[in-house]
């Protein structure tokens, strides 16, 4: 592991560490659209992990997996940034969702049922189905949510976010934005409240979510991309009314 000199020998640690970008590789691709191919996200993240090492220092104050592990993530989210995975035009097609959900919200005073939403939106409950199927990867944050204010109302992440200039992330995490998040989980229906602790708490795929909850796996993809949906809604109607 380390050279004469004391110094960590780069080779070794690059084939010891290999098997870590494989494995956060697959963690990802569970969560993303099939488009995606798990190789080039293995590709991303071994340039992340040789990044890693060139910049490690033994006295960097934390373990080198733990410091890796930051930087493999980070390479493979640039690969899924420049590479567009999710189209804009399916993006376009959830942010209807959204703002259905909203609407109805509203109306109701409670989350709407698939149908209700379906409804709303003038189509049938199979279409409105296959546009949550087709929106599988789709997430509660994304990068261009920090600049987009087009629409010409207070952007939802606005509130929790104060400067964009250092690690956005960061800031809405420092900003109360983590609490916003769970008020909008326990505010979903319990069948999607459940799915999202087994997929984000318990780190089981949707095939195994599928199995827990007695539904196909597509099917446990539609729920997790409206769960999603709704949460987005959730947050961008408690910032308006500034309830959040």
């Amino acid at each position: 592991m380390y050279t004469p000199s004391g110094k960590s020998d780069k080779n070794d640690l690059l084939v010891q560490h290999a098997p870590l970008v494989k494995r956060l590789a697959h963690q990802m691709k569970a969560k993303l659209p099939p488009s995606v191919e798990v190789d080039d996200l293995i590709q991303a993240g071994m340039i992340g992990l040789f990044d890693a090492i060139n910049r490690y220092e033994d006295t960097h104050g934390a373990q080198f997996e733990t410091y890796a592990v930051q930087r493999i993530r980070g390479s493979m989210l640039d690969e899924l940034r420049s590479s567009d995975w999710l189209p804009r035009s399916m993006r376009q097609n959830m942010r209807k969702i959204e703002v259905a959900m909203q609407a109805l919200q509203q109306k109701l005073g409670r989350a709407p049922l698939e149908a209700e939403v379906a409804r709303h939106m003038k189509l049938s409950l199979a279409e409105y189905q296959n546009l949550l199927g087709e929106g599988g990867g789709h997430q509660l944050v994304y990068y261009e949510d920090f600049h987009d204010s087009s629409e010409g109302n207070e952007h939802f992440l606005d509130r929790y976010c104060t400067d964009l200039s250092d690690n956005p992330l960061q800031a809405l995490l420092n900003a109360g934005f983590r609490d916003a998040v769970i008020r909008a989980i326990e505010a979903l229906p319990e069948r999607e409240k459940i799915l999202m602790g087994l997929y984000y708490e318990q780190e089981m795929n949707l095939k195994e979510i599928g199995a827990v909850l007695g539904v196909t796996e597509s099917r446990i993809s539609q729920l997790h991309s409206q769960a999603i949906a709704r949460m987005r809604a959730f947050l961008r109607e408690k910032t308006w009314t500034g309830v959040a």
